[in-house]
């Protein structure tokens, strides 16, 4: 505030621009009381506002300067900090509740109470700010407690109470830029700076219902010249503003027209109206007239019961619906004959109860000797008293080379900067790339896209975060944030895909990948999903998929399932365990065991003897063919010497054949199980590669069954490992092997 001090206190300076006139006092608290140290008041020589908007900031600001003049004069003090209030024209409220906990259950201090307000205010800003639908710009230019908590419970004042969780009701005015920018344009042409800017009903209703009365539901208007500002209290608090734009200027406008008089003569007139019978004037013609109270109050009638009846219904309005338990009315243009009683009539409460407040009401303020005492003044000292209560400035910043105002809270950042130039949220922080939408399982996905780059900004040329903490007059550049890839997803990195289908294949158990077919087509981990895929990922193999991903053909080759033959209709799950044969071999051991290895060796054997005795006999008969034929007798006899000999070497002869015989069969069942071990199944790249046609394989022979193509150089060199270790490209590889080959990077 200013610099200097009267007795010790710190001098404060208090400014009411109203449509009529401008009000300046300068004073300070002293205990309870406030003093005021010299009051001046200047009225307009023109409209230079109209309906608490300044239209000629010029002329306003040239009265400003006048009345800072005169009071520097009389109190010998330099005045360049000054508080002013703002009319509720187009006035906007918002309603919040804050909480803050505190670091640990102890006293509440005046600074956590302020910060408390603080974040309230701050709070009420955003809410608004996201809730406006109009074009306008709008200022918070007043807030006010409605009622504080204690750990969730109500409390009149927190201060010095112990708790862990404070809170409080506030209501927070919201003004458009223009009337804002108004006022601190001709305050800064008049050589002054804002201290501090509250609304005009809080300031008034400051003064005009202390809080000892503030239990009470009492509404306030503060009928001015351009507008009619009304505060309710309740349960001890204030708890709503509003503004009509209906107030004394009419009534001035009722009589210049009337009276044929321009409108200084016409405020004149209205003015003396409340003090005297009769009032004498002069009109446009150069004609002297002369018009009674009574007169003037009946001219002015049609427009006091349209003033009073709008003032009611928003009172109501304000008020919940229904009518206060009293009303106080304050400024000048409250003081017309009548006014009060027809408010009291259209709330339907006892005249008593509606009261026009001036003098009595200033006792605990002390005026030096002279000064005006009525309800005129009551809003300017409300405005001095407020500078106490709430510090609410606005500063200056350059922000991407455009100039802005920020309500300063003492904690403005970068962030609130942008906010308010109206700076892209979406350029403030790191932005997504388009999303990728699909389906798995019938069950709809979406992978974000990356992030990109953050915004840069800097502050008078240092680079630094959107949480810095920036002053009047701070040069902001803010470089807006990139937007990131758009989003990519393979089957791969899906959740869904994670796992294997474990099978018992041939006695080796092999992690096979779960199956995966995206808009009904079957695909490979490495797919790239697209927007709008339906992807399906099986918990099991189809025949039909079993045999395609193990690259062997159906027509060749059977399938086995937990010992039984399948066909294609079936469905291959984890920890089956599963056989793939050779069909001619399956059909062969199928026939092998329908007749025993054994019989079949005899029966050989008794063709081969059957075939030795054939030629024997054959050999018999071919040299008797000259002796004659004698009849066979069925009379056993003991062989010859001769033909003992003879029968056994025939004997012989038939064991010979039948152990040649059995050591074929045995070779060629040898033979089968050598052609049965020349298959091999080992992993290569965690996929199932199936090797035919040797008796032994050694790691080279695996380029033979997989693409690899190793004429062109991809990488650094090609990594080969067999079970995890580095493959010799002449070591044996074995049934189940885990092989990798791959580009070095």
């Amino acid at each position: 505030m200013n610099q200097m001090k009267i007795n010790g206190e710190e001098l404060v300076f208090g400014l009411d621009i109203g449509t009529r006139s401008v009000v300046g006092i300068v004073g300070y608290r002293q205990g309870e009381r406030f003093v005021v140290a010299a009051q001046e008041i200047r009225k307009h020589q023109t409209r230079a506002m109209i309906d608490g908007q300044i239209h000629d900031i010029n002329r306003v600001a040239a009265t400003i300067s006048d009345i800072r003049q005169a009071l520097q004069d009389q109190t010998g003090l330099k005045l360049d900090e000054v508080c002013i209030a703002a009319a509720g024209r187009v006035l906007k409220t918002m309603d919040v509740h804050v909480d803050m906990e505190l670091d640990k259950e102890r006293n509440v201090t005046k600074e956590d109470i302020s910060t408390l307000i603080s974040m309230g205010v701050e709070q009420a800003v955003t809410e608004f700010q996201d809730k406006n639908d109009t074009e306008m710009r709008f200022y918070c230019v007043g807030y006010s407690v409605m009622r504080y908590f204690l750990n969730g419970m109500w409390m009149g004042q927190p201060e010095h109470h112990k708790a862990k969780i404070i809170g409080a009701d506030m209501i927070a005015t919201f003004l458009p830029d223009d009337v804002v920018d108004g006022l601190y344009s001709a305050v800064d042409l008049a050589g002054l700076k804002v201290a501090n800017l509250t609304l005009e009903p809080i300031a008034a209703i400051r003064v005009a219902i202390p809080e000892r009365f503030r239990l009470l539901n009492i509404a306030m208007v503060d009928v001015g010249a351009g507008t009619s500002d009304i505060s309710i209290t309740n349960d001890g608090s204030v708890v709503a503003f509003g503004m009509l734009p209906h107030a004394g200027d009419l009534l001035t406008e009722i009589l210049a027209r009337t009276c044929l008089i321009d409108f200084a003569t016409a405020e004149k007139i209205k003015v003396a109206a409340s003090q005297q019978e009769e009032i004498r004037y002069e009109d446009i013609m150069g004609l002297e007239q002369t018009i009674t109270a009574a007169e003037v109050v009946s001219i002015c009638q049609p427009e006091i019961d349209k003033m009073t009846k709008l003032t009611a219904e928003k009172i109501r309005e304000l008020n919940g619906g229904t009518s206060p338990s009293a009303v106080f009315i304050v400024g000048g243009g409250g003081k017309i004959a009548g006014f009060d009683k027809s408010v009291a009539q259209e709330l339907g409460l006892d005249p008593k109860r509606v009261a026009l407040r001036g003098e009595e009401i200033l006792g605990e303020v002390e005026f030096p000797e002279g000064a005006l005492k009525d309800s005129t003044i009551i809003t300017p000292i409300g405005i001095c008293l407020t500078y106490y209560e709430q510090n609410n400035n606005f500063i200056y910043i350059t922000f991407n080379e455009s100039r802005i105002k920020l309500y300063d809270n003492n904690k403005l950042t970068v962030m609130d900067a942008a906010m308010q130039a109206a700076f892209a949220r979406d350029g403030l922080f790191p932005r997504r790339g388009k999303q990728l939408c699909y389906q798995v399982n019938g069950k709809n996905r979406v992978t974000r896209g990356e992030y990109g780059e953050s915004a840069h900004v800097y502050v008078n040329g240092e680079e630094v975060n959107l949480s810095y903490n920036i002053k009047a007059n701070d040069i902001i550049t803010l470089e807006e944030s990139t937007l990131g890839q758009p989003a990519e997803q393979r089957i791969l990195d899906l959740v869904d895909y994670n796992g294997k289908i474990v099978l018992c294949i041939n006695g080796d158990e092999m992690q096979l990948p779960k199956p995966v077919r995206v808009n009904g087509a079957a695909v490979t981990a490495q797919y790239q999903i697209q927007e709008g895929d339906s992807i399906e990922i099986l918990s099991y193999y189809t025949y039909e998929d079993f045999f395609e991903y193990m690259g062997i053909s159906r027509e060749d080759m059977a399938l086995l399932v937990n010992g039984v033959e399948v066909d294609k209709e079936a469905q291959l799950y984890s920890h089956d365990q599963i056989e793939i044969k050779n069909r001619k071999e399956l059909q062969s051991n199928e026939s092998i065991q329908e007749t025993p290895a054994s019989e079949s060796v005899e029966d050989d054997a008794k063709a081969e003897s059957a075939k030795a005795e054939s030629v024997l006999d054959n050999k018999a008969e071919d040299t008797s063919s000259d002796a004659p034929v004698v009849e066979e007798v069925n009379i056993e006899k003991e062989p010859s010497s001769d033909e003992a000999v003879s029968k056994s070497v025939q004997e012989e002869t038939i064991t010979k054949d039948l152990q040649s015989a059995t050591t074929q069969a045995q070779e060629e069942s040898n033979e089968a199980v050598k052609e049965r071990d020349k298959k091999m199944i080992v992993i290569v790249n965690q996929k199932p590669v199936v090797m035919r046609g040797k008796q032994i394989y050694t790691f080279v022979d695996v380029f033979d069954y997989i693409d690899f193509d190793t004429s062109k150089m991809r990488g650094t060199g090609i990594a080969t490992l067999v079970n995890g270790k580095d493959a010799q490209y002449t070591q044996e590889l074995h049934n189940g092997d885990k092989i990798e080959i791959y580009w070095k990077e």
